[in-house]
């Protein structure tokens, strides 16, 4: 039986969450300002003894909900679009499967958000050193999503760079200054931005 990621109850899929788990993330800010009030939810997977590839897994969720929720208050249209949302079901049948369809789907954008007539691609990541290179997404020069902007969640920052940036050389370092507040392509609300990092201090700070 599927079980949900954050309070163990029956859902329908695997790695998801049950329906009043998934209403509350629905709710917006207050949800994540309500879990980053217990920095111990999220403990080493040593202490834990559970699967690391879960315990990264849970990384990965609470990363892209605090990217999605962020988008959210600064009132753009988000849409997920990862493969375990576009085609519910699909990961536990791609287990082992390597052909080039399946890696496309694989490496499906997490997110589309929309504002003022403009769509984007977004990949969301975590990353507890604040480091993002091209070799991070793109180890067989061959990404599909040439277009995609990649927002890095790390334990003090929210910074995006874009895919075309990671060619040319550019990346993510933890005192580089591309921060997502910066971006042309949001104008985003920087105080908004500080509140949302000020959030994965909170659940990331013991990662």
């Amino acid at each position: 039986m599927a079980e949900c990621v954050q309070c163990g109850d029956f859902t329908k899929y695997s790695g998801g969450l049950c329906y009043k788990c998934y209403k509350g993330k629905e709710s917006g800010g207050a949800a994540v300002a309500e879990a980053a009030a217990s920095p111990t939810a999220i403990r080493p997977a040593k202490e834990r003894g559970d699967n690391t590839w879960v315990y990264n897994l849970i990384k990965g969720r609470i990363a892209e909900t605090l990217v999605e929720q962020l988008f959210l208050s600064l009132g753009f249209q988000v849409f997920k679009y990862g493969m375990e949302n576009t085609i519910p079901g699909i990961m536990d049948l791609l287990k082992g499967v390597r052909d080039e369809v399946a890696m496309e789907i694989r490496r499906m954008p997490d997110l589309v958000v929309y504002k003022d007539g403009k769509a984007h691609f977004i990949e969301v990541k975590f990353r507890a050193s604040g480091s993002f290179q091209l070799r991070d997404i793109d180890k067989n020069q061959d990404y599909p999503y040439q277009n995609a902007l990649i927002v890095l969640v790390s334990k003090k920052h929210i910074k995006c760079i874009s895919f075309l940036e990671l060619e040319d050389g550019k990346e993510i370092t933890p005192t580089c200054r591309n921060y997502l507040g910066g971006r042309k392509e949001f104008e985003t609300d920087k105080d908004k931005i500080i509140e949302y990092c000020q959030y994965a201090v909170k659940f990331f700070e013991n990662v």
